[in-house]
């Protein structure tokens, strides 16, 4: 079934026709160019229905069988099934459904565990760490102290023996594991082991991973982490929003410091949509999925490499990849502004060492239209001819949509 025809776009054409032509406008540029940002899919037209459902008419402060509002009965059972879908397809003790981001995750679980001043240790901003761990910008940076560890100059693995040396010299209240462009598996047990030493939290920000992670293609920070942070889109491929799991012992605090201290009302039309989505992760198919997406990153990183481009860490062991084009004569800021006239569409980001910008792209969304070693290939081929200007940017325009024209995101 379509998009359009899903959403009933007749009806907004009708009603608003300049915003209509948007959304059809965004649907065609979805459907014409490569999506290769490492925190973007595309969700199923179920996910779809239910964020676009009733729900969203309903205001539902608290939590189920607890709310601010009455007429809460039927959203309360969407909420619990989310929790127990959440609940079962991690293996956590606890789960909350309603952060409305990632970033509202981490700020809640910080509420829990830490108060203003409080020392935390997590990955460098240069490293893949992110905004909320500890940027000048961003709250974390404003209320924490926070200490960045980094990673190996020659392999551009996180250096575990200085994540120990910080630990034991700072004595943080929390540690935090996670990265926003880190390629490789995160040593859970190790991160646990440094924290116990030096009686610190352990927090895990596992928006990226996570998905992987239903699907079986990741390690679990579950057993590990005293909270786990994570977003329900990127691999996991839900709508656009945030959860948290913990265990018992936590549950009470992190749901206080959820509502009301970090937010308001429930999103229940996107709390609808998470359920949609851990259903769906908890299905045969998405375990096959998320190897599958796995596959083509490594395949895709391995042909990037070919092509000239230096591959941090050498490879990929999820579903991202990050490069550093230089060796083809072209800046990260350059390169991603070439590639997006041509069709590609990715992000920038910052490399291990030095100044230099470098490129983070991802397999989930490309995976999930159906495309595999053959196309990854092809996509490595004209990502570097085009960087090389070896092929101008309209000509690989056309052969971008080629391409996506074999594998609509929905097709009908």
């Amino acid at each position: 079934m379509s998009v359009t025809t899903f959403h009933e776009t007749d009806v907004l054409r009708r009603q608003d026709p300049e915003l209509a032509e948007i959304l059809l406008g965004e649907l065609a540029r979805q459907s014409t160019t490569l999506q290769l940002i490492a925190a973007e899919n595309f969700t199923s037209p179920a996910v779809l229905a239910a964020l676009g459902s009733p729900l969203a008419n309903k205001y539902a402060e608290g939590y189920p069988g607890a709310r601010y509002h009455g007429g809460c009965e039927i959203v309360d059972m969407a909420e619990r099934l989310a929790i127990e879908r959440a609940k079962t397809l991690f293996g956590a003790e606890h789960a909350n459904v309603q952060p409305h981001s990632g970033s509202s995750a981490v700020l809640a679980a910080y509420a829990v565990l830490l108060r203003p001043g409080d020392t935390v240790l997590a990955l460098g901003l240069p490293y893949g760490g992110h905004l909320t761990h500890g940027s000048p910008a961003n709250f974390s940076g404003r209320w924490f102290d926070f200490v960045g560890y980094g990673v190996d100059a020659e392999t551009g693995l996180v250096d575990h023996d200085q994540v120990r040396h910080l630990a034991r010299n700072h004595r943080p209240k929390a540690i935090v594991c996670g990265s926003i462009s880190y390629p490789r598996h995160v040593d859970y047990a190790f991160f646990r082991e440094v924290a116990d030493e030096v009686g610190a939290y352990l927090i895990a920000d596992a928006a990226h991973p996570i998905g992987l992670v239903a699907g079986g293609a990741a390690p679990s920070p579950v057993p590990y982490a005293d909270i786990v942070c994570a977003t329900t889109h990127k691999v996991l491929r839900g709508p656009r929003g945030g959860m948290i799991l913990c265990g018992a012992e936590l549950a009470e605090r992190v749901d206080r410091a959820v509502f009301p201290f970090t937010q308001g009302g429930a999103q229940m039309h996107t709390i609808a949509a998470k359920a949609v989505a851990f259903g769906e992760a908890a299905a045969p198919a998405f375990g096959v999925y998320a190897h599958h997406v796995v596959a083509n990153a490594r395949v895709l990183a391995a042909h990037l490499a070919a092509e000239g481009l230096t591959i941090t860490t050498g490879g990929t062991d999820t579903h991202l990849i990050t490069a550093d084009p230089a060796p083809l004569g072209v800046d990260g800021r350059t390169a991603r502004g070439r590639l997006l006239a041509a069709g590609l569409v990715l992000d920038c980001c910052a490399l291990p060492h030095g100044d230099g910008r470098g490129l983070r792209l991802g397999t989930a969304a490309v995976t999930t239209q159906g495309m595999g070693e053959p196309e990854m290939e092809r996509i490595a081929a004209l990502l570097a001819a085009v960087l090389k200007e070896e092929r101008d940017p309209a000509g690989a325009r056309e052969e971008v949509r080629e391409l996506t024209g074999g594998f609509p995101p929905y097709p009908g």
